[in-house]
């Protein structure tokens, strides 16, 4: 990696460095502020100042060419569905069909968790962290959705429902929550607890996964001063603001592995995958059946 010149993080160093440290994920994978903290850990000053600098000099780099414009996710400004105006190509509509025919026909699997005793959801603070989350999450077949702080009372009631539903069916809800370690982080597990059973919904196990202080120590994260506007701020006593996005992805994702390997009954599973492969064969031959009788 390129070398700071005193004790100036100057525009270049930031960007030989975040070329460097971009190069090891997926694009759309690191957020700029999860960019920030990958520099922090290797020397820059983890102050708003030095944060604005990094914004910056990815603006510059992405319009140079020596970041892709891919390269980061922002999750917060997006659109919703797609015009389509190119024109239409009969072959290849027919190739589309077919490529979705032989796709239904190897899509048929049974619901992942339907026989696991437990019915999970992960909860996290950020939004901006979802591009971390959602493959990990879409792998283990688990819905994932960000709280953005404390969730609204319109969240909170889809979650109940969700909640209620998975007791009705006998299962045991479980939240694995990912937020910040500050004193909001620390009470937003308590907030959706509360506000769950405040809808009807009691039992609903919420493990706090991260931000924990011993991961803060053990991670040598950096941390920034508590939020003066969190009015908890007053009546904590930990050891200072650290956001989420100070952890590199692959440590987010082996924590969310760990947790959900605590939960997940690998026998169950087996016996779910065997059942699986006798029923694809019927699923199979009936769409076959279907294709050339009914169709």
């Amino acid at each position: 990696m390129a070398k700071r010149t005193k004790d100036e993080f100057t525009r270049d160093w930031i960007i030989e460095n975040s070329v460097e440290i971009l190069s090891r994920y997926e694009p759309g994978v690191l957020t700029i502020r999860a960019l920030h903290y990958q520099l922090v850990s290797i020397g820059m000053t983890n102050t708003l100042q030095h944060y604005k600098r990094v914004v910056a000099a990815m603006e510059v780099a992405r319009w140079d060419g020596r970041v892709d414009f891919e390269a980061f996710s922002d999750r917060d400004r997006s659109m919703c569905g797609y015009t389509h105006a190119e024109p239409t190509n009969l072959e290849d509509k027919q190739d589309e069909a077919k490529q979705q025919v032989r796709a239904w026909m190897r899509s048929y699997g049974k619901n992942r968790w339907e026989n696991q005793p437990y019915y999970p959801e992960i909860l996290i603070e950020k939004k901006a962290l979802e591009g971390v989350f959602a493959k990990p999450c879409a792998k283990w077949g688990i819905a994932v959705g960000a709280c953005k702080g404390y969730p609204s009372l319109t969240f909170l009631y889809e979650l109940s429902e969700r909640m209620r539903d998975a007791i009705s069916n006998g299962k045991q809800p479980i939240i694995l929550y990912f937020g910040d370690y500050d004193p909001s982080g620390e009470d937003i597990p308590r907030s959706i607890g509360e506000n769950l059973e405040k809808f009807g919904v009691y039992g609903v196990e919420i493990r706090r996964i991260a931000l924990m202080e011993q991961q803060v120590i053990e991670w040598g994260l950096p941390p920034a001063p508590a939020k003066e506007t969190d009015s908890r701020t007053a009546n904590w006593d930990g050891l200072g603001q650290v956001e989420l996005d100070a952890v590199k992805p692959e440590k987010l994702i082996a924590l969310l592995d760990d947790a959900i390997n605590e939960i997940f009954d690998q026998d169950l599973y087996d016996e779910l995958i065997a059942t699986e492969a006798e029923e694809r064969e019927l699923f199979q031959a009936e769409l076959k059946r279907y294709v050339e009788e009914d169709l």
